[in-house]
C-alpha cells in the first residue's frame, strides 16, 4: 500500500465511556461519556469520510473505552459495512459483551473482535483491571468469540507487572484457540504514568521470545514495539540457531520466558507467523478521539486537526508531522538506523520521553551500524516544533 495516501487502519474511539477502570489505560477512561463525544450524525458523516481513502478503505477499528457503552454503535458499524469498510470492534469485557451484542455484530459482517487479557491468573489481570471476577469472565469471553466464529484478537499489555506472565498467556492463546495476538509494549500516558516500563534490553528479551511464540498457531504482532520486526528479521535471517541468547546477545529475561514458553507448549507447532508490516504512528495508521480530534496514533496526543472542520482524509495526507514521520525523518539513532523504515521506532514513546515525536525511541536497545543492543538507554535530545 502507499502510506501517502491511505493508512491500514484507522483508530475510531467512540467513547471514553467504560466499565471498567484499567490501571494503565491510555484513555483515562471513565463510567460515563465525556462532553463533545461525537454525535450519532458527526459520528456517520466520520464514516462517510473514511470510506474516501478508497477505492479499498483502511480497517475501521471501534474502539473506547467501550465502544458498546454508544446506543448507535450497531448503526455506526452497520453504515460502515455498508460502505464496504472492514470493521474491527474492540470492546471491553463487561455484560453488554452478551449473546445478543455478537449476534448482531455478526449479522453485520464484523469478523474481528479483540479483547484485553494481561495476565495469566486471576491476581494479575484483575490487579490492573479493577474488578473482580474479570480474568474468568475474559477467558469465557474469548472462548466464546471462537466459538461463534469471530476472528479473535488477544491484547496484552507489556510491562514490569506482566512481563513474567507471558509465556502463560501464550498458553492460554492456544488453549482457547486465539487467532492474533497484539503485543502492546507500555507508554507512559493516560493512567499508564503510573506504571513501570521495561528496560531496552528487556524490551528486546521480550521481542524474540515473541517471536518464538509466533511459532505456536497463532499470529504475533506488536503495538509501540516496531523494533520487533527488525527482531524478526535478523531470527529470520539467522534460521535455527542453537542458542539464541548468545548469538543475539539476550539477557536473563529472555531465558527465563524462553524456557518457560518451550516447558510450557512444547516443541513449535509450525512456522514463526510474525507479522511485520512497516507501519508506525502516523505511517498506515490514524487515530481518531471521541471528541473528533485526529492524533498519529492513541499513545501520541498531539494533535492534527478536527473532524468537525477537516477531513481526516486531507489530516492524513498532507499533515507536515505525518510526512515527516512517513519519510523517517528521525533524530538520535533512528534517524541513522539501517532499519529506520522497516522500524522507525515507537513516536509515541518518542514523545512520552522527550516531548519530540520525531526523537529517538528510547525503549530500543539496538545501537545503528553495530548489529548490537546498548548496554545504557540513549540520552533525551533536544525537541522540536512541529506545526500544521
Amino acid at each position: 500500500m502507499d502510506f501517502d495516501r491511505s493508512p491500514i487502519l484507522v483508530f475510531w474511539e467512540t467513547t471514553r465511556a467504560c466499565g471498567l477502570a484499567c490501571r494503565h489505560c491510555r484513555a483515562t477512561a471513565m463510567r460515563e461519556p465525556l462532553p463533545g463525544e461525537l454525535t450519532t450524525e458527526e459520528g456517520l458523516a466520520l464514516i462517510e469520510d473514511v470510506a474516501r481513502f478508497g477505492p479499498r478503505p483502511p480497517v475501521l477499528i471501534l474502539t473506547g473505552g467501550d465502544p458498546l457503552m454508544r446506543p448507535d454503535i450497531f448503526e455506526l458499524a452497520g453504515r460502515a459495512r455498508a460502505l464496504g469498510i472492514p470493521i474491527g470492534l474492540a470492546p471491553a469485557v463487561t455484560p453488554l459483551l452478551d449473546d445478543a451484542a455478537l449476534e448482531r455484530l455478526h449479522g453485520l459482517g464484523i469478523k474481528t473482535i479483540s479483547i484485553s487479557l494481561d495476565g495469566a491468573t486471576p491476581a494479575t489481570h484483575e490487579g490492573l483491571r479493577q474488578v473482580p471476577g474479570i480474568f474468568e469472565d475474559t477467558v469465557a469471553a474469548m472462548r466464546r468469540l471462537v466459538g461463534r466464529g469471530f476472528t479473535v484478537q488477544v491484547n496484552t499489555t507489556v510491562m514490569r507487572d506482566t512481563v513474567e506472565e507471558l509465556p502463560d498467556v501464550a498458553r492460554l492463546l492456544a488453549d482457547v484457540g486465539a487467532h492474533i495476538w497484539e503485543v502492546f509494549f507500555l507508554v507512559k500516558v493516560g493512567r499508564g504514568t503510573g506504571v513501570e516500563e521495561l528496560t531496552p534490553q528487556e524490551n528486546e528479551d521480550v521481542a524474540h521470545v515473541l517471536y518464538e511464540a509466533s511459532a505456536y498457531g497463532f499470529v504475533v504482532r506488536t503495538v509501540e514495539g516496531p523494533f520487533f520486526r527488525r527482531v524478526v528479521a535478523a531470527r529470520r535471517a539467522a534460521g535455527t540457531v542453537a542458542d539464541p541468547a548468545a548469538v543475539f546477545g539476550l539477557g536473563p529475561l529472555y531465558r527465563r520466558l524462553s524456557h518457560r514458553l518451550r516447558a510450557s507448549l512444547g516443541a513449535p507447532v509450525g512456522a514463526p507467523r510474525a507479522q511485520t508490516a512497516g507501519t508506525r504512528d502516523g505511517r498506515g495508521i490514524v487515530f481518531v478521539a471521541h471528541d473528533g480530534e485526529v492524533y498519529p496514533a492513541g499513545f501520541l496526543p498531539v494533535t492534527l486537526g478536527n473532524v468537525r472542520t477537516r477531513s481526516v482524509v486531507d489530516l492524513y495526507r498532507a499533515h507536515p508531522l505525518l510526512g515527516a514521520i512517513r519519510r523517517a525523518e528521525f533524530g538520535g539513532r533512528c534517524g541513522v538506523c539501517e532499519h529506520r523504515d522497516l522500524c522507525g521506532g515507537s513516536r509515541a514513546r518518542a514523545f512520552a520521553a522527550f516531548g519530540d515525536p520525531l526523537a529517538e525511541d528510547p525503549g530500543c536497545a539496538y545501537v545503528p551500524g553495530a548489529d548490537r543492543v546498548a548496554s545504557t538507554p540513549p540520552a533525551a535530545r533536544e525537541p522540536r516544533r512541529i506545526t500544521a
